[in-house]
C-alpha cells in the first residue's frame, strides 16, 4: 500500500489490443456493443450480505490492493512514493502500471500543484524530463496531480518521472482529462475508490523519445473499483493515444476484458468471491451515476 494511513466512510466477448487498436487508428470508436457486459447462461452476481465477513461485519478494508500481478517476462521495479505506488518498467522507461487510492474528501483539498518534475536515483531507467523536451508530447501523469492535493508531499512525489508516460496532446488535454475528471466525482459519490492505470505497448510500438529513450505505448488503460459500496464494483477503460472521439462509455470494458488483453491479474488479494463480482461484468451506466 502506499505510504499513508486512511479512514474510509462506507463498509461478453474477448477483445484484443490490436483490433482495438486498429480500429482507433481509423477514428471509429466501435465499442458501443461494449458498454453494457453480462456472461451468458449465467446468474447475475447476487447482492453482498452486509453480514459476510468478506464483505462487511468488523472489515473496513482489503489490504493489498495496489498489488498486481504481471507476466513472468516483464520488468518490474516497485516502489511505494506518498499516495501511490509505481511498477516501473526499466526497458520501457516507463511504468507497467500506477495504482492509488482516492478518497472522497482528499478531493476537496487545495494543495498547490508543484509542476516540479523529477528523476528519481532510486529508480533504474529513470528518465529525465529533458527526455520529453520537444518530443511532440506531453508528459502523461498515471496518478494525476490534482489526486494529490491533500499533501504536498503527495503532490511533490507524483511529479516523479516513474509516473509519467509520452502522451499525446489531445488525448491527456482530452478524453484523458476527462476521465480523471470523473474519477474525483465517482470518489466522493463513493468515499473510496481504486485506481490502477498505466500504457499498452503493442509489437509495432517501437518509437522511442529522448536520450534515455522512452518508448511511446500505442494506448493506455485505466482499472477503477468501488470496493466499499454495498455492492462492489468495477469497471476498466482503454484509450489509444490519439485524439479519442465519442463517448466515455464507447471505451469501456470489464476488467477480465483488459486483463485478457494485458496478461495481468487485478486485485489477486481480494477475496476470490469479490474479484469476481467486480471484474467479470460492468455497467458504464452505474458507474456514472449520481447515486
Amino acid at each position: 500500500m502506499a505510504k499513508r494511513k486512511k479512514s474510509r466512510k462506507k463498509s461478453k466477448f474477448p477483445i484484443s489490443l490490436f483490433i482495438y487498436l486498429a480500429t482507433a487508428a481509423t477514428g471509429i470508436t466501435a465499442w458501443n456493443s461494449c458498454s453494457e457486459t453480462t456472461v451468458a447462461n449465467e446468474p447475475e452476481n447476487p447482492a453482498p450480505d452486509p453480514s459476510d465477513p468478506d464483505i462487511g461485519g468488523d472489515v473496513n478494508h482489503y489490504p493489498g490492493l495496489e498489488t498486481v500481478s504481471l507476466p513472468d517476462n516483464l520488468t518490474s521495479q516497485i516502489k511505494e512514493y506518498v499516495g501511490f505506488t509505481v511498477s516501473f518498467n526499466k526497458d520501457n522507461r516507463t511504468p507497467n502500471y500506477v495504482a492509488w487510492e482516492l478518497l472522497g474528501d482528499e478531493v476537496k483539498t487545495d494543495i498547490d500543484r508543484s509542476d516540479n518534475f523529477w528523476t528519481d536515483p532510486d529508480i533504474e531507467g529513470c528518465p529525465s524530463t529533458k527526455d520529453y523536451t520537444r518530443s511532440g508530447y506531453d508528459r502523461g501523469h498515471m496518478c494525476p496531480a490534482a489526486d494529490q492535493k491533500w499533501s504536498q508531499q503527495a503532490m511533490d512525489d507524483c511529479f516523479v518521472m516513474a509516473n509519467i508516460c509520452p502522451q499525446d496532446h489531445s488525448l491527456n488535454a482530452g478524453a484523458w482529462n476527462t476521465l480523471e475528471s470523473k474519477e474525483r466525482q465517482w470518489a466522493q459519490r463513493d468515499s473510496a475508490i481504486m485506481i490502477i492505470a498505466g500504457p499498452i505497448y503493442d509489437t509495432s510500438d517501437t518509437k522511442r523519445i529522448g536520450n534515455a529513450g522512452v518508448r511511446v505505448p500505442g494506448a493506455f488503460f485505466k482499472v477503477l473499483m468501488a470496493p466499499y459500496v454495498n455492492e462492489p464494483r468495477g469497471i476498466a477503460f482503454v484509450y489509444p493515444n490519439m485524439t479519442s472521439p465519442g463517448n466515455m462509455q464507447d471505451y469501456a470494458m470489464s476488467i477480465d476484458e483488459l486483463e485478457k488483453i494485458l496478461g495481468y491479474d487485478f486485485f489477486p488479494a481480494l477475496p476470490d468471491r469479490i474479484e469476481e463480482m467486480v471484474e467479470k461484468t460492468y455497467s458504464f451506466k452505474e458507474w456514472n451515476s449520481s447515486k
